[in-house]
């Protein structure tokens, strides 16, 4: 993997908009559902666009493990960024990315805290990084994250003006095989086509009404469900979902059940993994930060630990990269693993 450092001595310490001083809920917070959903989500209290890319560049220059490659502009031309870290081509690399839909932000903000983790140096991140590669996109649609789009937006959204879609109008995530948008075009050409990656971790929210038993989850994963995806590319996603699933449920910070997706190619989970032979884990965070369905808008109560939920699936993946224990993880939990359903009226 070639890329160029910025050298300095001192790691960045920017705040990333408001929510590195948000105290974590009980550990049970999320799986007994306090928050289900009340439309009162704030959109300044997430990170914008020109934050995004001032807190990048800044970090990046002043740390020695991390480097900033712009791969490409949006429909509105505003950059698209990945952060990168380590450089070893004979070492394994995986994907982070981020906020394909607009209204998606929690995951982003995640994205940013481990990328701070990355720039301290210390020497847990040195050990992972002498024996991984990761590459780090945190935010793909930064024009459906502000609601600068060229069609009617008021059928969108809700309370704010983040909408799933790109400024065209298109669902990002269903065009990984056409390929028309210019931020879909931009990854696959600058991104996934460039860089040998073994695992990607594609990020998003889905409603807060999903549940198992009758309570609610804080997330769903599932790997790549494709006819075309090879067998052992399956086995490493499950092995990459199982690394997943035990350090969430481990720690209480919520309950997570199987997402019932589709097998179409044109969702990055499928797609990529039947193209690429990239190892895929899709990873739906509970709640989103804008919606037409006010339900669907999950409130400030549970963002501070929905935001930690991602940084340790981030930090766990890479540390059992690292270690190589991701290759003996046990996928037999895929078996048992029960389909989240919307919650029941009570």
């Amino acid at each position: 993997m070639k890329r160029t450092l910025f050298k300095s001595i001192a790691a960045a310490t920017i705040t990333i908009g408001s929510f590195a001083a948000v105290p974590l809920p009980s550990a049970d917070a999320v799986g007994s559902g306090p928050n289900p959903g009340n439309g009162q989500v704030q959109l300044n209290r997430f990170t914008t666009n020109q934050e995004l890319s001032s807190f990048l560049q800044s970090i990046t220059k002043k740390s020695d493990a991390l480097s900033l490659e712009v791969i490409g502009q949006s429909v509105k031309g505003r950059e698209l960024y990945l952060v990168k870290a380590g450089n070893n081509p004979n070492n394994p690399t995986v994907l982070f990315l981020t906020q394909q839909h607009g209204n998606e932000g929690l995951i982003t903000e995640g994205a940013l805290n481990f990328i701070k983790k990355l720039g301290t140096n210390s020497k847990e991140v040195r050990d992972w990084l002498d024996h991984v590669n990761v590459l780090i996109l945190p935010r793909l649609n930064p024009d459906g994250a502000e609601g600068d789009v060229n069609f009617d937006i008021s059928h969108y959204v809700g309370g704010g003006q983040a909408t799933r879609f790109n400024a065209n109008g298109v669902d990002l995530n269903r065009d990984h095989t056409v390929r028309k948008e210019p931020e879909t075009k931009a990854f696959h050409e600058n991104v996934l086509k460039k860089y040998k990656i073994d695992y990607m971790i594609d990020f998003h929210h889905q409603g807060t009404q999903s549940a198992i038993n009758n309570k609610y989850v804080s997330g769903s994963i599932l790997y790549p469900t494709s006819p075309n995806v090879a067998p052992e590319v399956r086995q490493m996603s499950q092995q990459l979902g199982s690394v997943v699933y035990h350090a969430i449920e481990k720690r209480g910070f919520g309950h997570i059940g199987k997402y019932v997706g589709g097998t179409e190619n044109t969702i990055a989970r499928n797609g990529i993994a039947a193209e690429y032979g990239i190892a895929t884990l899709l990873f739906e965070m509970r709640g989103m930060m804008d919606h037409e369905r006010e339900d669907y808008v999950l409130g400030q109560k549970s963002n501070g630990y929905l935001i930690k939920q991602a940084e340790i699936a981030m930090q766990e993946s890479v540390a059992s990269i690292a270690d190589a224990t991701i290759k003996t993880a046990d996928t037999s939990f895929w078996e048992n693993l029960p389909e989240q359903r919307n919650k029941e009226a009570e």
